[in-house]
This record gives C-alpha cells, structure tokens and sequence, in this order.
C-alpha cells in the first residue's frame, strides 16, 4: 500500500537521523536562534557587511525613481562580469552585458532617444536608435570613469549604492519570514522622508545575506530581491558582426 511505503520511508529517514544523534520525533523544536543577543540594528549591520563581501549576486528590482517605474534584472559579479535588463516607463528597455571591463548595450528605439537627448535632440540629429537597431553598442573600460556611481557591473557601486540607502538604525524586529524558500529574519525602520523600509535577511548566522528590500512612502518606493550569492557568472559578448563602438557610430551618423 502507498501509505505502508510512505511510512517505511519516513521510518528510513528517522533512522538516519537517529545515527546521527539528531534524533527522530524531534521536528517540532524550534531551531536556535542564530542572532541571539543581537539588537535589529546589529543584525542590519551584520548582514549589509556580509553582503558587501560576496563575489556575485542576483539583483532583481522594481520601483519608482523620479517618479517613472523602473525595473532592472542583473546578475553581475566582482571582476566586472554582469549580464541584465533594466527599463524605465517613457524611457524604453535595454539589455546589457558587461565582461572583460567592456559594457555592452542594445536598446530600443525610446532607450536610445531618452539616452541622447530626448525627442528634440533626436530631431535635429542622428537617429541613433536607427543606427543601433538590432545592434549592440561598446562602451569601453576607460570611457565609463572610475566615479561613475550609475556603473552598471560594478559590484562594489551596487552594495554601497544599497548600503547608503539601507535604513540600519532605530529597526525593530518582527516575525520572521521566508523568501522564496530562505527563512529569513524581518527588520523594519521608519523614516519620514525616504519611507519605510523593511529588510528581509537569511537567517544563517554565518552568511546572512539580505535576500530584499521593500521601501514604501517617500519619493522612490521599490522592493529589490538578491539571491544567487557567490555563484560564478558566465557572461560572453556579443558577436562582433552586432557591435558597434563609438568610433564606428559617429561615422555612421556623419553619413547621414
């Protein structure tokens, strides 16, 4: 019977455990808790300088910035590798690689008329969305500036982005929680003007990673979730036949 073979196999499985002096019978207990005799903000704090040391991650977001929704789906890693999406409302949707220090970007038309200036610019000028349909744009190392905050496969700029705007003080800490499948600890804080936010972070006490952040109120509400921590990123760039530099791009607005 199937019920027969459901109850030798969780006999099996308790066997098991039992060897292993984990006992059986036992599934009831509460695990320890692994931030015992922390306050919300050491918690916070320990988990954003956790996250700050990882190798790569998964970053997936949407919100409002400046008032216009806004999403973006990245994977990027410490050595520059990143691969992704991100769209604005009114200002289009573009995919972009980054390996090997270089950026890779396609667009649609309304990216790349909102990234050159707008519809008035776009009149009087190149139609680099014409230019570029279909295609990719390079956009070297050098070009991008070692202070360039909006870098989009930079790492560190992403968690110190997240850091700066992560509420870690005066949190409280409420019932805990799961996200997508991670038991995780819930931290939330207060502020009047940037909004409330709470903070979901892995409930392990040797790798809390903040699994996400959900901001409500103020000027720019969002939830962002990060998962895949340190998993290798495998990004390749496009073929050569799809790219074009910025050199090549001039030349062919100049024909124009």
């Amino acid at each position: 019977m199937r019920a027969n073979r459901k109850l030798w196999a969780a006999a099996t499985i308790c066997l098991t455990a039992t060897l292993a002096l984990t006992g059986c019978g036992k599934g009831d207990d509460k695990p320890a808790d692994p931030f015992a005799g922390l306050s919300a903000d050491d918690i916070a704090k320990k988990s954003l300088d956790t996250t700050k040391a990882a190798t790569s991650v998964h970053m997936k977001g949407a919100g409002k910035e400046d008032g216009k929704e806004t999403t973006v789906d990245v994977t990027v890693d410490s050595k520059g590798s990143c691969q992704g999406t991100m769209s604005t409302t009114g200002e289009g949707k573009a995919e972009m690689v980054g390996t090997g220090g270089d950026l890779y970007i396609k667009g649609d038309d309304a990216f790349w008329t909102s990234s050159t200036g707008g519809e008035d610019a776009a009149s009087e000028g190149p139609d680099f969305g014409k230019l570029l349909q279909g295609r990719w744009m390079k956009s070297p190392a050098e070009a991008a500036g070692a202070d360039d905050s909006d870098t989009f496969c930079d790492l560190k700029v992403i968690f110190a982005d997240m850091e700066k705007e992560t509420k870690t003080t005066g949190l409280t800490r409420g019932a805990d929680a799961d996200v997508d499948g991670t038991p995780a600890v819930v931290l939330t804080g207060k502020d009047a003007k940037k909004g409330d936010t709470t903070l979901y972070v892995a409930r392990d006490s040797a790798k809390p990673y903040v699994l996400r952040v959900v901001t409500t109120g103020g000027d720019d509400p969002g939830t962002v979730t990060l998962s895949d921590y340190d998993k290798p990123v495998t990004v390749t760039a496009p073929p050569a036949d799809q790219v074009m530099d910025m050199e090549q791009l001039m030349k062919e607005a100049l024909k124009g």
